[in-house]
């Protein structure tokens, strides 16, 4: 199926939490906090000013993106769990920094 917001939310899909806690204990289902943070799924095309004028999205699909625990509504579009919510519920984009590599001197 074919989804496309309207003016300025964004359809993300969480990312999966883990299901063991850093000491090895199995954490249950109903036990796991909801994740904060997900893929952008698809965007709205933007917000329009009063003069008519669309402004674009700071968010593209494909960004990872996090946002507040209980912001948005939750759908299910095609079997599956996603959520929409204004661009201005999401906190940052999530940019993976690569690690330099630093030469010895020998």
């Amino acid at each position: 199926m074919q989804f496309r917001p309207l003016q300025d939310r964004v359809l993300i899909r969480r990312l999966e939490s883990e299901e063991r806690s850093s000491g090895g204990i199995i954490i249950p289902d109903t036990a796991k906090e909801k994740p904060m943070d997900g893929e952008v799924v698809a965007v709205g095309p933007g917000v329009r000013d009063k003069d008519g004028t669309v402004h674009p999205l700071d968010v593209k699909v494909g960004d990872r993106v996090l946002f507040g625990k209980y912001a948005g509504t939750e759908v299910k579009i095609d079997g599956e769990d996603l959520l929409i919510l204004k661009e201005s519920d999401i906190f940052a984009i999530v940019v993976a920094v690569e690690k330099k590599k630093t030469k010895k001197a020998a």
